[in-house]
């Protein structure tokens, strides 16, 4: 057997009990993540793929995101999507469509925590995604909207970005005509959104295996 051919099995066997200590990566979100109104391949989850593959990451990306999802929707999906899938680390985007039907925000905020520890029961990190609504569902309810993300972010110490369409939602030319959903050429933006927090997060996945 080559040095060569040696050299490569135990990179290999190096690298396998790394890879499998830290899981993939498990997006569970709605709409925003399910690529709603994007073409096939081309959405922000898609682009997080080709990243990781860019960077060396040997890491498969599981989107089981769901258009028009809740976060009650969540709660009764999550311990199968963990089952199945045994995420190293789950990033998390809901609760838009929790605003947009006028819930309430309680509710909202309890089962967000419930995927989260449930998540972490599993071993997984978690990276929250925030989000923000627009002001015509009234002040307060906006404001206690976007507070609950950091709120969890502070009473559960986990990752968070604090606003998912940060540089997105106001800018007509990246928004569908629905106003809404990110357009084909805003995934990139989401994902520049998401990876400044999730990169580090993964570091310490690896550190650990």
């Amino acid at each position: 057997m080559s040095v060569r051919i040696v050299a490569l099995l135990l990179a290999i066997l190096t690298w396998a009990p790394m890879a499998s200590a830290m899981g993939g990566i498990l997006v569970f979100g709605d709409s925003l993540s399910a690529a709603y109104g994007v073409p096939a391949g081309r959405s922000w989850v898609d682009l997080l793929g080709a990243r990781l593959e860019h960077k060396g990451h040997a890491l498969v990306v599981v989107n089981a995101s769901v258009s028009g999802e809740t976060t009650q929707g969540g709660v009764t999906r999550i311990d199968d999507a963990l089952e199945r899938h045994q995420p190293g680390v789950v990033v998390l985007e809901l609760g838009g469509n929790d605003a947009l039907r006028g819930l309430p925000l309680e509710r909202t905020k309890e089962n967000l925590a419930q995927m989260i520890v449930r998540a972490r029961e599993r071993g997984a990190r978690v990276l929250l995604l925030g989000m923000q609504i627009p002001p015509n569902y009234g002040p307060e309810y906006t404001r206690r909207f976007h507070a609950l993300y950091e709120e969890l972010h502070r009473e559960l110490q986990v990752d968070w970005v604090p606003f998912f369409l940060q540089g997105v939602a106001l800018d007509p030319g990246l928004m569908q005509d629905d106003g809404i959903h990110p357009t084909t050429a805003a995934q990139p933006l989401l994902l520049d959104n998401v990876w400044p927090v999730l990169e580090p997060l993964l570091a310490r996945g690896a550190a650990r295996g």
